[in-house]
């Protein structure tokens, strides 16, 4: 993937609503650093389009939840098993287990969609750069959700995360679990990009995740970070 600071995040809206797909147009522009290079009507095209594209030809896929023919819980997982771009989802249901259901199937964030346009600009940033997105309305509860299901990840009795890991990989676990990027992690420790991908993926180990979703479970399950107001 290129360098996003020197090209537009390339962005594919996957909605069945014209609607909605327009107005997510009219926020994510291209003098704001946009371009739409795709969209689809129904989750049954994303693979499609995603091929036509080309392995580097997208950086975010903006995915509704609620679709006639395939959903975006099933659309993301197919994305997320072919290795495709990382998935925000977008949807107008305050639903804790549809969303709760999109972190399981691998989406990066979940957002509502009556968020202000600039929270869905930050959001279609943060996970286009690699990191994760996690709407604050509902945090609280869809964590809730996220954990009681067999793919949460699950501690060892009497083992916390201060056991596990160095200090400097609860740093970089607690900034995961705030949403930053490998990018933003890197410059806020003063470490190269490629040392922070070393520490998410010793994080990873020695804590049984299998992704930045999960992560974020474990550090609040911890108590290394508390849900931002609102998450309740």
């Amino acid at each position: 993937m290129s360098t996003l600071s020197e090209t537009a995040v390339r962005v594919v809206l996957v909605d069945d609503q014209e609607l909605v797909r327009s107005g997510l147009r009219r926020i994510l522009r291209r003098r704001d650093g946009f371009e739409i290079v795709a969209e689809c009507s129904d989750g049954s095209e994303v693979g499609a389009t995603l091929a036509g594209l080309g392995a580097t030809g997208v950086d975010v896929l903006v995915m509704d939840l609620r679709m006639r023919t395939v959903d975006g819980i099933t659309a993301t997982r197919a994305v997320v098993e072919s290795g495709g771009p990382p998935v925000l989802v977008l949807t107008t249901f305050d639903d804790d287990e549809m969303l709760s259901g999109a972190l399981r199937a691998g989406a990066a964030g979940f957002l509502l969609k009556d968020s202000s346009a600039d929270d869905l600009i930050r959001a279609v940033r943060t996970v286009a750069e690699g990191g994760s997105w996690l709407d604050p309305a509902v945090t609280g509860r869809v964590l809730d959700r996220f954990r009681a299901s067999e793919l949460a990840p699950v501690s060892a009795p009497g083992t916390g995360a201060a056991d596990a890991l160095t200090a400097r990989e609860l740093e970089v676990l607690r900034a995961m679990a705030l949403g930053r990027s490998n990018g933003e992690i890197a410059a806020e420790l003063v470490i190269s990009e490629l040392t922070v991908k070393s520490h998410v993926g010793r994080i990873f180990t020695k804590l049984g995740l299998r992704d930045r979703p999960a992560a974020i479970v474990y550090a609040y399950d911890h108590g290394l970070v508390s849900p931002r107001p609102g998450a309740n």
